[in-house]
């Protein structure tokens, strides 16, 4: 039994008043993809806006003031939610940037370096040359990987990868993808494609022997199960607000303090600065030497509160209801013939996105079919291509599970294939 309300929490949503085709009730099993939103989030944010809006970190008067406390009271709420600092935690427009803004500070290094220009102290370590390597895996989300592929291509560093097992797990059989050549491993907590949920103890034990550091891509892991940083042991993770109840356009890299303190800049300009001349400039301390010009102060504070809507859920009840879902959804595609679930078929280590191929049918005829009943899944690759080939599959349906979801709604996605199937006549 659920520990979560859900009939309450969909009351706070204002979007689930609404009716979609055919005047369904929506079923809304995208999450993966970006959650919706409670009043509280967007009253949060509309408040900001009606009562302290102003630039941060610039005026002297009682708007910018009140907007900077906000900013940062908001910095230091969603670092704890992770377990972290407030000063560790830098806000980017999306988890995109985030991991872009790391490769950059590989690659600023590795010019740096080359034209002999002076690093920061400690910045040895993100200097890249050939024969250097980055490991990933064979189910990262696009954002995670081709930002390592273009700093390989640009610093001649090779990029190699931990591939799959048939049941959708990362094989770490073959410990030598990690050696003394390998510089940072990137890798997801759990698989928007897959829901696998990766053994982030055994990755940061490989790693640590070989002196690597480890980012982990948190999007599917931060908004769905209890996250700590300190305990994960790992040197950075990202993840976007817009997937764990937040405004869109806002994002976090967390990164240990030493390995932030030693990285070059990735944006320059205004507001990430320490002095500047004309002949040089030196930059601040992180985390504002990485967010140049004005910052989504309106969405901190929006991505704030829904933070302390997960945490009064209890991010451990919100762990177990997805859980309940997933095994409900597992078991009930597991009945339904020609239908393949793309990734682990039990629910251990394994989050709420369930993604399937049935026999027969384009997964986009299936999506069409369910919208019609009111029914929001996801269709496609899921940015997730390499998974999507490794499976011989060229696209899947998947649904996510989140808060707002329940038993029924698990009963309309298997009556939605069924649909389709009849539809089809497969």
């Amino acid at each position: 039994m659920s520990k979560l309300d859900v009939a309450a929490i969909k009351a706070d949503f204002p979007i689930f008043k609404r009716t979609v085709r055919n005047d369904h009730r929506l079923v809304y099993l995208d999450s993966g993809a970006t959650s919706q939103k409670p009043f509280q989030v967007l009253d949060a944010e509309r408040n900001f806006y009606e009562t302290h809006n102003a630039a941060v970190h610039r005026g002297a008067h009682l708007l910018a003031e009140e907007a900077t406390d906000a900013f940062e009271h908001a910095r230091a709420n969603i670092a704890s939610f992770i377990g972290a600092q407030a000063d560790d935690l830098v806000f980017t427009k999306n988890a995109t940037e985030a991991i872009n803004l790391v490769s950059y500070s590989f690659l600023n290094a590795t010019l740096k370096s080359q034209r002999g220009a002076p690093l920061p102290k400690g910045a040895e370590r993100f200097v890249l040359a050939e024969g250097d390597e980055i490991l990933v895996s064979e189910m990262e989300h696009h954002a995670n990987l081709v930002p390592w592929q273009e700093l390989c291509e640009k610093t001649g560093a090779t990029l190699r990868w931990i591939g799959l097992t048939e049941d959708g797990r990362l094989d770490l059989s073959d410990t030598s993808l990690f050696n003394k050549r390998t510089k940072i491993v990137a890798v997801t907590h759990q698989s928007n494609l897959l829901g696998t949920v990766n053994d982030v103890a055994a990755i940061v034990k490989l790693a640590e022997t070989v002196g690597a550091l480890v980012f982990l891509d948190a999007c599917q892991s931060v908004p769905h199960m209890p996250v700590d940083v300190v305990a994960l042991g790992v040197d950075y993770i990202a993840w976007s607000g817009h997937k764990m109840l937040g405004p869109l356009g806002i994002g976090c890299l967390w990164g240990k303090s030493e390995v932030l303190s030693a990285m070059p800049p990735f944006i320059s300009g205004g507001s990430m600065i320490e002095s500047v001349s004309m002949e040089r400039t030196t930059f601040a301390a992180p985390p504002r030497r990485f967010e140049a010009g004005v910052p989504m102060a309106a969405q901190a504070v929006g991505m704030s509160a829904a933070a302390d809507y997960l945490r009064a859920l209890g991010m451990d009840n919100v762990a177990e209801h997805e859980h309940m879902l997933t095994e409900a959804a597992l078991a009930g595609l597991a009945d339904i013939p020609g239908l393949r679930v793309i990734g682990p078929e039990n629910s251990v280590d394994r989050g709420s996105a369930v993604s399937f191929v049935l026999e027969g049918l384009h997964p986009h005829d299936v999506g069409q079919v369910m919208d019609e009943s009111g029914i929001a899944v996801r269709v496609g690759q899921h940015c997730a291509k390499p998974a999507c080939i490794r499976y011989g599959v060229q696209a899947t349906t998947r649904a996510t599970f989140y808060i707002y979801n329940d038993l029924e709604d698990v009963e309309a996605l298997v009556a939605g294939i069924y649909s389709a199937k009849k539809f089809f006549g497969v």
